[in-house]
């Protein structure tokens, strides 16, 4: 500004007076200080305009005017990156990066990238859930036949149960990944529809060499934090490494599938010195028991399946370890594994169809009356039979003591899908 008295110039951002003899800028036709200049403007990146710092419409990496950000910039509707027009991408009037254009491209498919992970929603009351990893292979990774899936989980339309996903180790298929449930919700939900659905598709699960049933349990279940939580997945490794070739037989999986899919960490003496050899990640992800998340822990160990009380069972199963796990003292968990008979443990009922019966039974052998109390209630808590028995037992002549035990399972699941009785075995695990 200039003084019309004694032609004095004064800066006009901060009043100071410029002497005769000092240099001064312009900024917008403004006489401003050189000590002003140097804090307070900057250049556009984009067309060389001296402006303001603070009417910079740029980010930290770039400094635009207002009239070329206008007109050549934008930003993206979900981060709000700076963005140039020729790097925009457009969808439903709104402009995205490329990351968030690809994601909400995926959020609006049938079928999801592998990596696709969205926002868990959770169903059911309850402090443990899982989610649960189906995979389906044989009638196409095809979009129609991922709508009509859909179209059925999650038919109320409210909000979303079951997500399909591409995996790249299926020949011709899918992957269908719940949201985590309650194993309550779970047991009520669509699952047999859905299961009828796929197959009449023409899609197969447990008759393929490439599909599997993963299972996964929330950490937070097990413990309020990590360490205790460790304490907890260390007994359920135990339970895993000690029962191994009976898991083996109810995963219905092949000796050289479950190697490929999920390994055992090999058997300790103690849980932790499983779960020490478990972190050092050998098996990657390819673990019976992954533990490679870090808000779950996976059981991989199951064949896939698309006959619900198979599929139930094993859920059933999981619950049950995990409540035993949590039940007993790392020195219980020791003791009650010498004290079964666990090739009875996970005995389950198969009808002639190769349906398998939603409840496990378990069976006490060579244990005491007050020790089969103590044992029996973890496992009620998830509502599985118990029974003690007063000798290791035999299938095929079983002792005197014993026959009322297995009369009374026999009758309690005397039910055919026809409603006559069905022929079927108790199969020895």
């Amino acid at each position: 500004m200039e003084d019309n008295k004694n032609n004095a110039l004064y800066c006009s951002h901060c009043g100071a007076l410029i002497g005769e003899d000092e240099d001064y800028e312009e900024v917008n036709g403004e006489v401003v200080c050189t000590d002003c200049y140097e804090r307070h403007t900057t250049t556009c990146d984009r067309c060389g305009a001296v402006i303001w710092t603070n009417d910079s419409y740029g980010d930290e990496y770039t400094t635009l005017c207002h009239h070329c950000y206008e007109n050549h910039y934008t930003r993206c509707s979900c981060c709000d990156t700076l963005l140039h027009e020729d790097d925009a991408y457009h969808l439903d009037v709104y402009d995205y990066c490329s990351e968030c254009y690809h994601d909400e491209v995926d959020k609006s498919r049938s079928i999801h990238d592998y990596g696709y992970k969205p926002e868990p929603i959770f169903y059911g009351n309850s402090e443990r859930y899982f989610g649960v990893e189906l995979e389906i292979d044989g009638a196409g990774k095809d979009s129609d036949n991922a709508d009509e899936l859909l179209r059925i989980a999650n038919s109320d339309g409210s909000s979303e149960h079951i997500y399909i996903k591409g995996d790249g180790f299926l020949d011709d298929g899918m992957e269908l990944v719940t949201h985590p449930m309650s194993l309550e919700y779970h047991k009520n939900y669509c699952w047999d529809d859905i299961m009828k659905k796929a197959i009449y598709l023409g899609y197969h699960s447990h008759q393929t060499s490439t599909c599997g049933l993963h299972i996964h349990v929330n950490r937070n279940c097990f413990g309020e934090d990590r360490e205790e939580q460790d304490v907890v997945i260390a007994r359920i490794l135990y339970f895993v490494e000690h029962h191994w070739n009976e898991l083996l037989r109810f995963s219905r999986r092949t000796e050289y599938s479950m190697n490929r899919w999920a390994a055992r960490y090999g058997f300790e003496k103690t849980g932790r010195e499983i779960l020490d050899k478990a972190k050092k990640g050998n098996n990657g992800r390819y673990a019976a028991v992954n533990l490679m998340n870090y808000a779950t822990i996976e059981f991989r160990l199951f064949r896939g399946t698309l006959k619900y009380n198979t599929f139930i069972a094993a859920l059933e199963l999981v619950d049950a370890i995990c409540n035993l796990a949590i039940s007993l003292t790392d020195e219980g968990m020791l003791s009650s594994a010498a004290e079964w008979d666990i090739a009875k443990v996970l005995n389950y009922i198969k009808y002639n169809d190769d349906t398998y019966i939603r409840s496990i039974t378990f069976l006490f052998p060579r244990v005491s009356q007050s020790k089969f109390l103590k044992y029996s209630k973890a496992f009620r808590k998830s509502g599985i039979n118990t029974y003690r028995l007063l000798d290791s037992p035999d299938w095929t002549a079983p002792v005197e003591g014993n026959i009322a035990v297995y009369k009374h399972i026999i009758e309690n699941y005397n039910i055919a899908k026809s409603g006559k009785p069905s022929k079927r075995k108790l199969l020895k695990i």
